[in-house]
């Protein structure tokens, strides 16, 4: 395949910005939109599935992981927990629409597993947010809007 490598690092990069690492994936899949030596839906699919299994691994750390909140070292303070919990309990398992938006949508889906929402559910709900905002940033960038 060619381009293998910079789509693994486009991979990444939407991976790695759906953790709780900061990172700008949209700034990545623009340039390699820009660029034009890269099949467009190739680029969006990739940093999809990655930014999806991304919070996917987030869904994990709030179910599993839940117990090491009071830890030093746990990436989400509980004062961010709880407003996140406050979110979620008020709007539902339909706030995972807003999994895509920056700041708030990491926690999102960590509170998603740590509230036990059911994989199932979840996966769908992200995948439409996620999917969705790099639709947005490849119809930009190559002018479609």
């Amino acid at each position: 395949m060619p381009h293998l490598a910079e789509h693994g690092a486009l991979f990444a990069a939407a991976f790695l910005s759906a953790t709780i690492f900061p990172f700008q994936s949209e700034v990545v899949l623009f340039a390699m939109l820009v660029a034009e030596h890269y099949t467009w839906w190739v680029l969006i699919l990739v940093a999809s599935v990655g930014n999806i299994l991304g919070s996917v691994v987030n869904w994990f750390l709030g179910r599993f992981l839940a117990h090491f909140e009071d830890r030093r070292w746990f990436p989400v303070k509980r004062h961010q927990m709880a407003k996140a919990e406050a979110w979620y309990h008020r709007y539902g398992r339909w706030t995972l629409l807003l999994s895509w938006v920056p700041v708030i949508g990491d926690p999102l889906t960590i509170v998603a597993g740590l509230l036990r929402e059911p994989l199932r559910v979840f996966v769908p709900l992200v995948t439409l947010a996620k999917t969705g905002r790099y639709l947005a940033v490849g119809a930009l960038s190559l002018g479609w809007i």
